[in-house]
């Protein structure tokens, strides 16, 4: 039996202390713990010790390549076209990547979009487009590449095989109370990302009431931190703050958000939902070496939805499919008039999880037709007894706990409240 170069004990009491871990022992704890010889509730001391203290910027570096390591890498030079992905922090409301991946292979460009599902209030991409007709998540690596050479971009779930160090690690966190910890956020999003090989990508990092980091301050941190592992590994990246204090766009809920997507890519759609991925795309159009790309123009002349709709169908899915609706509707109106002043985007995610978009935990089923159709926005005026939002579910019972959730999550007032634009920043390195 091979003697352990370290004992996991000494590691921890090295981040317990606030010190550095080196590079050979986080290359080793790392492997270690993959492997099982490292066991859960030192991995827990340790994730711990970082959320409380913090890792160096040579130790996130570490830590990120080291969980790349733990899996197989791919590579798309085969293709022949530049690549370039997008990843979301997550929120309410966030169908971006739906109409953006069709939009930015429209160019060209190849976008190989490896997503995954929703847990608690965040949607997952998955999820929102298993609710068209035939449609699936889970294809091979041969086909994905074939996909992507014929249509340009591909919205499927990542192969088991890459970075599992980082899914064990993560489901450690979410257990622990270690979640919330930029150095662990970072490199887990970050080796998911480089294992894939794509050759640039864009963040888009959410800050706000609905967003994984609530603050202003915490979200930059967190891009930045991302920015410099992506270009510190070769791959050009670059991130966007936006906002998610309010729910993005009218729709929150698989097939609501679906629809929703569509009217995008039709040349209409909420002018927030139209603003962020024409934005987004330009980002990622800009590192793919088209400067100049019009990605406005792809969505008003049908390019964009012609993509689509090859995409879909690559998938065994049928664009032309009406999608799933609920089977009942409660419909929230105005108690008075005057001007929607408040809509806080979390409490509108938890009520639409409530209503059976999402799932509480990994192996529950979603209902597709499930989630809440907002027909104000903050700034809007409204009148006594108009509907504000309509909740969907298939099961009336889950009204009850859905409403509780929105209990002073929003606000009628006399003022219309200030709004900054989506974008806040863009981090370049």
């Amino acid at each position: 039996m091979a003697v352990e170069p370290f004992d996991t004990v000494d590691l921890i009491r090295t981040k317990r202390s606030g010190d550095a871990l080196a590079t050979a022992e986080i290359d080793w704890l790392v492997d270690a713990y993959t492997r099982g010889y490292v066991e859960d509730p030192q991995m827990a001391a340790l994730a711990m010790a970082i959320f409380l203290n913090g890792m160096e910027r040579r130790e996130i570096k570490d830590l990120t390549l080291a969980m790349i390591a733990s899996g197989e890498r791919m590579s798309f030079g085969s293709l022949g076209k530049t690549t370039v992905d997008k990843h979301s922090t997550g929120g309410v409301g966030d169908k971006i990547t739906l109409p953006l991946a069709p939009l930015v292979a429209s160019f060209g460009v190849a976008v190989p979009q490896l997503s995954g599902r929703g847990l608690g209030h965040t949607g997952g991409t998955l999820d929102k487009l298993e609710s068209i007709a035939g449609w699936q998540a889970s294809i091979s690596n041969d086909r994905m590449m074939q996909v992507l050479s014929d249509v340009g971009a591909v919205i499927c779930a990542a192969g088991s095989g890459l970075a599992p160090a980082d899914k064990k690690l993560y489901a450690l966190r979410d257990t622990t109370g270690t979640v919330e910890c930029i150095p662990l956020i970072a490199s887990s999003i970050m080796s998911k990302k480089i294992a894939e090989g794509t050759g640039a990508l864009v963040l888009d990092v959410k800050f706000g009431s609905g967003a994984f980091m609530p603050t202003y301050e915490a979200s930059k941190e967190l891009a930045q931190t991302m920015v410099d592992l992506g270009n510190d590994a070769g791959v050009a990246t670059s991130a966007l703050l936006t906002d998610m204090e309010v729910p993005l766009g009218m729709t929150i809920g698989n097939a609501l958000e679906v629809r929703e997507s569509v009217e995008v890519l039709a040349g209409g759609g909420p002018a927030d939902v139209v603003s962020l991925t024409v934005s987004l795309a330009e980002e990622m159009l800009r590192l793919a070496g088209l400067p100049d790309a019009d990605p406005a123009a792809a969505l008003a002349d049908g390019r964009a939805m012609d993509t689509w709709r090859r995409m879909i169908e690559a998938q065994g899915g049928d664009a032309s499919a009406p999608l799933p609706v609920s089977r009942e509707q409660h419909v929230v109106t105005a108690p008075s008039s005057g001007v929607l002043t408040e809509q806080q985007a979390l409490p509108f995610g938890i009520a639409a999880w409530r209503l059976g978009a999402g799932r509480a935990r990994a192996q529950d089923p979603v209902q597709a037709g499930a989630g809440i159709e907002l027909h104000v926005k903050p700034g809007d005026t409204v009148t006594a007894g108009q509907p504000l939002w309509t909740l969907h579910t298939d099961e009336p019972a889950r009204f009850e706990r859905a409403l509780e959730s929105l209990d002073g999550a929003w606000a009628i007032g006399t003022t219309a409240p200030e709004r900054g634009p989506i974008v806040r920043e863009r981090i370049t390195g």
